[in-house]
């Protein structure tokens, strides 16, 4: 069993949101939307040689990957602003089910962190937005 098909496994063995893999480290969530990638990234840790399994991938996700520097993604849902930039970075992407946007927990209209990056190509931009929308979102 690969690093990918080993995190894809434990995605689907437990609750779990994200699961992130290398060959001496497992990183596991049951937070979803971008928390657990934003606490990775807080961490200073770096994802890269880590192959990862995730629930939903939007764009904001996606650039947070970019940033974090992973190579090889399992997605059961991505949108397709997201899978656009996994590929214009070189980042292997595989997913179960591609839409056009990810939509928002309610299902009432779209992901805010996709909608607050929606015209953005660049991830640290991406970055600062998603900060800025969870402050929104949370305040």
């Amino acid at each position: 069993m690969n690093l990918l098909e080993k995190a894809v496994a434990l995605l689907r063995s437990k609750n779990y949101t994200l699961v992130a893999v290398s060959s001496t480290e497992e990183i596991t969530s049951t937070q979803r939307g971008v928390k657990p990638l934003l606490a990775i990234l807080d961490s200073k840790k770096n994802l890269h040689g880590f192959s990862v399994a995730d629930k939903v991938i939007g764009k904001g996700a996606a650039f947070l990957y970019v940033i974090l520097d992973v190579h090889e993604i399992y997605a059961d849902v991505i949108s397709e602003s997201a899978l656009d930039v996994l590929k214009a970075h070189n980042i292997s992407i595989t997913y179960k089910t591609l839409t056009a946007a990810i939509k928002n927990r309610n299902h009432t209209g779209f992901c805010p962190i996709e909608t607050a990056v929606k015209n953005t190509n660049d991830a640290e931009t991406a970055l600062v937005l998603i900060r800025e929308k969870l402050k929104q979102i949370s305040a």
